[in-house]
Order: structure tokens, then C-alpha cells, then sequence
């Protein structure tokens, strides 16, 4: 039985696209390079912050935000940046009466802003730096266990990523949907462990609540 559904946020709930060119401008490198290389890391299973490296050695993500800010060019997204099912999908899961929460590796400042945007819409939004935690670790899905009012083999943890989403929840006891958009999703969709390690694999965050509402009904 599932009772919870929890969102990852960027290229689940978030379109990462301009956020990703802003970064390409900041660096002073053309985006489709920026993006080439983006890919490339992700298809190397590196950690996409070597992107950064591979343009600028001994680049400070978190420093470089600050500076970003700092400059009047703050990271940031809005009701633009969201991909165009997520409305109608959090309001079909809320009206099944799901209890749901987003939860993701985001800044204090990304946390605020998906506050200012799902406010009504979720249970619980919880980040990275709000938990000092951050996935994969197990400690950030401990994190979300503690705080959904369900057990966790009724939690359905929703992500684009095998290694950063599905695996470690799978681990934690969740159950998994993997939805496919995204670079990551895009390279990783047919791994041996997108077909089996999975709940769900969806095109769309609307196909979830009849998959929910099936797989609910087959527990009875």
C-alpha cells in the first residue's frame, strides 16, 4: 500500500534548463558546449559538479553561487521553470488522498522558493541544506522516513535519477518511480536497473495517480 508520495525537485517537479544556461553564461562558455559536457560527465557516471571542473579547476559551487548572488544573479526558477504535468498531477494525487511531500538536494535559497510555490500544494518540503543531508546518503532518506506520518514501505520516493533517487530509496525501503526527462533519466532509462529496481517508470507525473490507485488495489 502506498499512503505517500515524496518528489525529488530538479528534472522532476523543475526544468533545469535555464538554470544550467545561466551557469553556461556565467562561466563564459556557449551552452551547447556547457551542455555537451554535462552529458558527457553524466554518461561517465561522474558527479555532475566535474562539469564545472572540467571548465574552471578548483571551481567552488557553493562560493560561486554566493558570488552569483551577490552580482544580482541569484539562482533561481519560478512557475515557468516547472515542467507543465506537475500541477494537475500533485492536485489528482492530493484528491486521491495521498499525503505528499518534496524533497530534494536543494539550497536554503531553492527551499524558499519551492515554499513560495507549493505552500498549499505538499505536506512537507525539505532540502539538503535544511536537513544537512543530502542524497544519496542514507541519512537524508532516514531524514524523510522520520518525517512522513506513514511506514516507509508506504512511501513512494519519485525522482530522474537511478543513482542519486531510485537506488538509495530502494535501499532505505521505499518504493521507487523513476519519471523520464531530463539528462539523467535520459541516459540511464534503459540500465538493467531502471527495468528492475523500479515501482513505476512513467513518461509523466500524470500517469501516477491510476498506477498508485491499481497497484493500491492489488495489495487488498
Amino acid at each position: 500500500m502506498i499512503r505517500a508520495v515524496i518528489f525529488d525537485v530538479g528534472e522532476c517537479l523543475v526544468d533545469e534548463t535555464t538554470e544550467y544556461g545561466t551557469w553556461a553564461d556565467w562561466l563564459g562558455v556557449p551552452r551547447h558546449t556547457f551542455a555537451a559536457m554535462f552529458g558527457a560527465v553524466i554518461a561517465q557516471g561522474r558527479d555532475y559538479r566535474e562539469v564545472f571542473q572540467e571548465f574552471r579547476p578548483g571551481f567552488d559551487l557553493y562560493e560561486e553561487r554566493e558570488k552569483r548572488a551577490a552580482a544580482g544573479r541569484p539562482e533561481t526558477f519560478g512557475e515557468d521553470d516547472l515542467y507543465p504535468d506537475v500541477r494537475d498531477a500533485l492536485a489528482a494525487l492530493h484528491a486521491d488522498g495521498l499525503w505528499l511531500g518534496i524533497a530534494g538536494n536543494q539550497t536554503v535559497r531553492a527551499g524558499r522558493i519551492l515554499r513560495e510555490l507549493f505552500a498549499t500544494d505538499v505536506d512537507l518540503i525539505g532540502t539538503s541544506d535544511d536537513w544537512g543531508a543530502g542524497k544519496p546518503d542514507r541519512a537524508f532518506f532516514d531524514r524523510v522516513a522520520e518525517l512522513v506520518p506513514a511506514e516507509v514501505d508506504e512511501m513512494l520516493y519519485v525522482g530522474d535519477r537511478i543513482d542519486n533517487d531510485v537506488r538509495p530509496a530502494a535501499v532505505a525501503g521505499m518504493h521507487t518511480a523513476l519519471v523520464h526527462r531530463g539528462p539523467w533519466a535520459t541516459i540511464q532509462w534503459n540500465s538493467e536497473e531502471a527495468r528492475k529496481l523500479l515501482t513505476f517508470r512513467v513518461e509523466s507525473l500524470l500517469e501516477l495517480s491510476g498506477l498508485i490507485r491499481t497497484f493500491n488495489e492489488s495489495e487488498h
